[in-house]
């Protein structure tokens, strides 16, 4: 991907404005926070300086009170020299380094604290450093101070020398950046292309190696891949069985209509017969085909899904009294498709209330495994027989119409869910059948 091409959505785009966003204000607030700390640091530095020049006069004024004149001149060439300049106030007598600062500091002279402030006087501007003494019982006032001006010229051209570097470093780190995002983005510009690959054929499976943030996704989209490829073989599957099972009675049909022989109630019969056979097989291997699996992504709501069954079951076997016994937080979702569940419970209620004389229990159990028993008080099954159950085509008993596809079905979906199914005798005299499929993810 060009690195020019602006596209608002890329996610690379994305990532370069936020990183340089960020960027961009943290370094505009160092630079920010670095004049106004460069010019407090200086302030600080020079009313440090100031404060001991200050008691530096005072002291040898202290010492020699006759030499005060000499004192304070030979002081004020050198304040001169320095770009400083002072003021003191001994009594009632005033002197300074220069005439114009008695007028222009005479206001601070009034106050004794010691203190350091800033004096602007026209363009200039002063820092001054205020020190209160006493001297043969005369209060006196030094005023020691400097042209900040000057200072404050060279800070600001450091401070723009700052910027400039400051600007440098920006644009290298926005370049790091683009770097960093672009080798970051690589997997996912390795998954881009397997994604046309396997579009075009020429890839099977999405490649693992991709950062682990996208090891769900991945590992999904295989599962996905792995259930259509399912899917259609169920469906290949489905269509080579019909194709064996419809051949035969097909034939036998298809003879017995262009036969000359008169049909009689005996060979119709057998024709209807044939006829719900393939009936039967048809709809066996639809409701076959129907099985999601467990990668579908779909989940089931129990309680909304078995509260529909018991109530469609009660409408179809009026005089059969169906219970279900549901736990009070059942309102749960698990990852079974809506209709795989469906499917399976149904077809053990269907069976229970064919055979029922008046009863069917139904219990179900939440936990890492999700447990479904259900009960008939019909005649039940001998023990010898009931690993026979659930065996494609197979019916154990005559009197009831069916062709025993439907419990094969209930094992081909516990297989597919991993899940087991056993047959019982019941404690209310018929059949128990117990289901249990493991549940990885549950969520309310």
């Amino acid at each position: 991907m060009s690195l020019l091409r602006i596209d608002p959505r890329s996610l690379r785009i994305r990532l370069l404005g936020w990183l340089s966003g960020i960027a961009i204000i943290v370094t505009g607030a160092t630079w920010l926070l670095h004049g106004i700390l460069l010019q407090d640091l200086a302030r600080d530095f020079l009313g440090e300086r100031l404060k001991r020049e200050a008691d530096h006069a005072i002291e040898q004024v202290q010492k020699d009170h006759i030499a005060t004149p000499i004192v304070l001149d030979s002081a004020s060439r050198g304040f001169q020299a320095f770009h400083h300049l002072y003021v003191l106030r001994l009594g009632s007598d005033i002197s300074s380094s220069d005439p114009r600062w008695v007028k222009a500091l005479d206001f601070l002279l009034d106050d004794t604290s010691d203190d350091l402030v800033e004096v602007r006087d026209g363009e200039q501007h002063l820092l001054v450093y205020r020190r209160s003494f006493s001297l043969e019982e005369e209060r006196g006032v030094l005023l020691v101070g400097e042209d900040f001006s000057q200072v404050e010229a060279g800070l600001h051209e450091l401070h723009w020398w700052v910027a400039a570097i400051a600007a440098v470093l920006l644009l290298l780190l926005v370049l790091l950046n683009i770097l960093a995002v672009n080798r970051g983005l690589i997997p996912l510009s390795r998954l881009r292309d397997q994604l046309g690959e396997l579009r075009t054929g020429d890839r099977e499976r999405l490649s693992l190696d991709v950062p682990s943030e996208l090891d769900s996704f991945v590992i999904q989209l295989n599962r996905f891949m792995d259930e259509i490829d399912s899917r259609l073989q169920r469906s290949r599957d489905s269509v080579a069985n019909l194709s064996h099972a419809l051949k035969t009675p097909l034939a036998a049909v298809t003879q017995v209509l262009r036969g000359t022989r008169p049909i009689d109630d005996t060979r119709r019969q057998k024709l209807v017969q044939r006829l719900e056979e393939i009936h039967a097989q048809l709809d066996a291997e639809l409701r076959r085909s129907r099985i999601a699996g467990p990668n579908a992504g779909r989940m089931s709501d129990l309680h909304r899904d078995c509260t529909r069954l018991t109530e469609m079951f009660r409408g179809l076997y009026p005089n059969i009294n169906f219970t279900m016994s549901l736990p009070g937080e059942f309102e749960k979702r698990v990852p079974i498709e809506s209709q795989d569940f469906s499917e399976m419970l149904g077809i053990v209620l269907d069976n229970a209330g064919k055979w029922a004389s008046s009863k069917v229990d139904s219990r179900i159990v939440l936990d890492d495994v999700l447990r479904i028993t259900v009960e008939d008080d019909g005649p039940g099954v001998p023990v010898d027989d009931l690993p026979r159950l659930g065996q494609r085509g197979r019916r154990l008993d005559e009197s009831h119409p069916g062709y025993g596809l439907g419990l094969s079905i209930l094992w081909q979906l516990m297989t597919r869910y991993a899940g087991k199914v056993r047959f019982e005798p019941s404690a209310l005299g018929g059949l128990c059948v117990r289901m249990e499929v493991p549940i990885k993810e549950s969520t309310d």
